[in-house]
């Protein structure tokens, strides 16, 4: 039991890193337009990001039974520290050189990492892909779940900012700046809003879907059997064949309050490369960016994927820069996080396979 509940605390510090770490992606833009001071703008993104992590479980459902074959690997609750242990000293290496990279993917690179270790190398036991011949956008596993969305999300989010802005400046190229701002210092407050409920509605639910899979494999396991009743709420059935695991309600609640708190510490350095570094930005600018951002996050998370807030609004930025003019954009800031998105996966992946191999050479894991 002791060790089911230490996986449970080490799932909510990924999660509480994952508020700070990516309370850039929904503030960056609102307090490098002053619209909102710092403080102002990490307690907005708190609250919707506790509203948002309440909404929905379909990207929940996905870490659950979407992206390891759990046939091939018994997911026990060493197997899920060593996960959430390589999601953790990225998304922290990241977050120290202010590096606006993916948590989301930081922690499916660690599954896929220790699910190979798990599994003896062998590559099987990642669902690469699992098609859907009815409905193609239901289509599962880690390439369609993971892979196509990490470069597709960006790319349409990069293009849907470029149309926004685009239109934002033809519609309005004969009012006057101080208008303009004035307007757009108000709507901006509401776009931002946007971004952290979106950010809630797809990112805290990671870390439910891997308390609800720590639960599953204990109750199955016969290790949640002989609990005092008031611990009941811990047994998580496993669910009938062809439906989904059902989180439930404590898990959705702790997650969304661990979220909003690690998200009011706020995390300055990425807040600086995403504000500041990369394009400077206005109130119309940060407005485009954030909804091109939310709106594609909203279609993510309403189709299950776990896409990375991170990637799409550093691309809407990029979009909304490159409609002003195309040297607008910090090129040498770009490439930066470029690499620190080509390199999550595989290193988050490689820190957990490292991870579960210390565990097995110590005859923790069998």
């Amino acid at each position: 039991m002791m060790l089911i509940l230490t996986v449970i605390m080490v799932a909510l510090v990924f999660e509480y890193i994952n508020g700070f770490h990516d309370t850039a992606n929904s503030i960056a833009t609102v307090v490098s337009t002053k619209v909102l001071t710092p403080r102002q703008a990490v307690m907005l993104a708190a609250g919707t990001n506790l509203v948002g992590a309440m909404w929905g479980t379909a990207v929940a459902k996905t870490i659950t039974g979407g992206i390891v074959d759990s046939k091939m690997v018994n997911l026990t609750s060493e197997i899920l520290i060593c996960t959430l242990l390589g999601a953790i000293i990225w998304n922290l290496l990241t977050w120290w050189f202010g590096l606006p990279s993916s948590s989301s993917h930081a922690l499916i690179g660690a599954l896929c990492g220790t699910a190979l270790a798990a599994s003896h190398n062998n590559w099987r036991a990642i669902l690469w892909s699992q098609p859907n011949a009815e409905h193609w956008y239901k289509g599962g596993g880690l390439l369609w779940k993971v892979i196509v969305p990490m470069f597709l999300s960006p790319l349409v989010g990069f293009i849907l900012g470029f149309i926004i802005m685009a239109g934002l400046y033809l519609s309005l190229r004969n009012q006057s700046p101080l208008r303009v701002n004035a307007f757009f210092g108000k709507a901006q407050m509401f776009s931002a809003a946007a971004m952290g409920f979106m950010h809630g509605t797809n990112d805290a639910q990671k870390t439910m879907g891997i308390i609800a899979l720590v639960l599953l494999g204990a109750t199955k396991a016969g290790q949640l059997d002989h609990l005092p009743s008031f611990l009941s709420f811990l047994h998580t059935p496993e669910p009938p064949a062809g439906t989904s695991l059902e989180i439930a309600l404590w898990i959705k609640v702790t997650c969304a309050l661990t979220m909003a708190a690690g998200t009011a510490v706020g995390g300055w350095r990425i807040i600086r490369t995403l504000g500041h570094r990369m394009v400077k930005l206005h109130p119309i600018n940060g407005f485009a960016a954030e909804a091109s951002s939310a709106t594609v996050i909203a279609v993510a998370s309403y189709l299950g994927i776990p896409v990375s807030t991170t990637h799409n609004i550093s691309a809407s930025i990029m979009g909304v820069g490159c409609a002003k003019r195309f040297n607008a954009i910090k090129w040498v800031v770009v490439e930066r996080m470029a690499w620190a998105w080509v390199f999550t996966l595989p290193v988050s992946g490689a820190l957990a396979y490292g991870f579960v191999r210390a565990m097995q050479l110590l005859g923790w894991v069998a």
